[in-house]
């Protein structure tokens, strides 16, 4: 409660007291103190799941190093939750509607991820919690999420309209922000002025256009949220893959959170402009030390799993954060690894259950997935798969090294789309 503190000592002209005012200051104080956290208090809490026998249950499957893995102390997703909540309870405003969004969307998906590993451990049980449950516990949080900025007052935005000008027959467009307003506008690329408003599909409905937005929109949020948490969920297969894609998709949001909460840079680059938002920074900047001080331990070979614990989690955050920011449907963009390896699973599942009906034997079009899993296994070893490239196994670190590169590659794509009119 730090930042509290620090505003009761500006009354005094205590010095210093008045740096927490800066968004700048708090941020990078959030990201050292998550960071710290993960790296000190990180290996006692690995140490202490593995005098628990906490460890990950292996399946074989025929891939090179795996079985290595058995017995890795799991629920590593301890350490990012706690790197993210005691940072943000000491630096963050918890007036803040922003903030109080994403430390209830951290703690509910973590304790979803929690209960989902405990079966794990506890019942030796592989498959955790039954999926229809996971479901329920996200469509949950998107509910409440959607719903929150629908009825919550504080949750507006400003649109940037062009004010012509004429002076001497010089005509100048200045750009200037509108009043705040509840909309349900949001930001979509290779479109001028970067604005689509969901309650565009909803005119049919006349005078109630406007409600039928909200309702579309509730429903799109309920569908990224599922979608992001269960993408990250199977991303998390290899050593330091989810937790370092996820750094990088951090830092962008990150980024346009700044610029987007700051009213004189959202002006003058000509973006939607989110008042009170700027809060998120210190969330993320919390958010990004963590995961890179769970990497400290996760990176390959792994001290840790972060188990869905993280995973779930991880997503979620994401997802919520693109939507508090009115971003999320750049989400496909910037998180395309997740739905990749979302897609991978279910055309493989669709694939097998057709070809087992109509020919009595199931055929794959990967060699296995998620897609991480399909470079991991060496071509022609006897399984049916369309694709055989490559034909042999890519190591482990170089596959997540891969994936990080076309992370950045999509972050930056991300920015490209936006200017791109």
């Amino acid at each position: 409660m730090l930042y509290y503190l620090f505003e009761y000592l500006q009354q005094f002209d205590f010095p210093g007291t008045r740096l927490m005012n800066y968004i700048t200051f708090r941020s990078g104080a959030a990201l050292l103190l998550s960071l710290f956290i993960a790296l000190v208090f990180g290996r006692k809490i690995i140490d202490r799941l593995q005098l628990m026998q906490v460890g990950e249950i292996i399946r074989d499957l025929g891939l090179e190093g795996q079985m290595q893995k058995t017995g890795t102390p799991t629920m590593g997703g301890v350490i990012i939750i706690i790197s993210i909540l005691v940072p943000c309870l000491l630096v963050g405003d918890l007036s803040n509607i922003y903030m109080l969004l994403m430390l209830i969307a951290t703690v509910w998906l973590g304790t979803l991820g929690f209960c989902d590993d405990y079966i794990k451990v506890a019942k030796h049980d592989k498959e955790g919690m039954k999926g229809k449950f996971k479901i329920i516990g996200q469509v949950g949080l998107g509910l409440i999420v959607g719903l929150t900025m629908y009825f919550s007052p504080a949750i507006t935005q400003r649109q940037v309209i062009p004010v012509k000008y004429t002076s001497d027959n010089v005509e100048t467009v200045y750009l200037s922000q509108s009043q705040d307003v509840k909309s349900t506008q949001t930001t979509i690329p290779f479109v001028k002025d970067n604005n689509f408003d969901y309650a565009y599909l909803t005119e049919w409905l006349g005078p109630y256009a406007q409600a039928g937005g909200w309702v579309l929109f509730v429903l799109v949020v309920i569908v990224v949220v599922a979608a992001t948490s269960n993408g990250a969920n199977l991303t998390d297969g290899l050593d330091g893959l989810c937790a370092g894609t996820s750094a990088i998709i951090c830092v962008a949001l990150a980024i346009m959170a700044y610029l987007g909460g700051n009213v004189i840079y959202s002006t003058y680059l000509n973006i939607m402009y989110i008042p009170q938002s700027s809060e998120l920074v210190v969330f993320m900047s919390a958010f990004i030390g963590a995961l890179i001080g769970f990497l400290w331990y996760n990176a390959y070979p792994a001290q840790v799993f972060m188990g869905d614990t993280g995973s779930l989690t991880i997503g979620g955050i994401i997802a919520v954060f693109a939507i508090l920011i009115h971003k999320e449907l750049l989400i496909p963009i910037l998180c395309a690894i997740f739905f990749v390896e979302d897609l991978s699973v279910m055309i493989q599942v669709a694939y097998f259950k057709y070809t087992k009906k109509k020919y009595g034997q199931g055929r794959r079009i990967f060699k296995m997935t998620p897609l991480h899993h399909h470079y991991q296994k060496p071509g022609n070893s006897g399984i049916q798969a369309l694709i055989q490239s490559p034909v042999r196994a890519i190591p482990e670190s170089k596959i997540v090294t891969r994936f990080w590169i076309v992370g950045i590659f999509l972050a930056v794509i991300t920015f490209v789309t936006l200017k791109i009119r």
